[in-house]
């Protein structure tokens, strides 16, 4: 074996580490914390805003479709579910302006407009 941890043929040697390997990154852990928040607060205001409001409030169809499917609760939790996933994925692979992107989109065009709408 190779100083460099290579064994064999050039072939092997090019394997290159997971990304999740590299050097972390403060910033990167803000940004996700940040997004897990806000999908975590997107869903708590869209859950009172449908039951508040009803199922018709809500502008995403693929969100609506999902409740009237699964039931309001299950239907929301299991789209957060994912977006928090596909959040951290993004984290993972350390493409953070995406991430910073989808965070400033979902406080401007979720969590405001709701709490505009359940508080105002």
């Amino acid at each position: 074996m190779t100083a460099s941890g290579c064994a064999g043929s050039a072939h092997d040697c090019t394997r290159t580490l997971p990304v999740w390997a590299g050097e972390p990154s403060r910033l990167g852990d803000l940004l996700v914390v940040l997004f897990l928040l806000a999908q975590c607060f997107d869903g708590v205001l869209t859950y009172v805003g449908v039951m508040t409001f009803g199922i018709g409030v809500e502008a995403n169809p693929i969100i609506t479709n999902l409740m009237l499917r699964f039931g309001e609760g299950t239907g929301l939790l299991g789209a957060k579910l994912v977006a928090a996933g596909l959040g951290i994925a993004l984290h993972l692979r350390q493409v953070h302006i995406a991430l910073a992107v989808l965070t400033a989109f979902y406080f401007g065009a979720a969590i405001l407009p709701w709490t505009a709408l359940l508080f105002a």
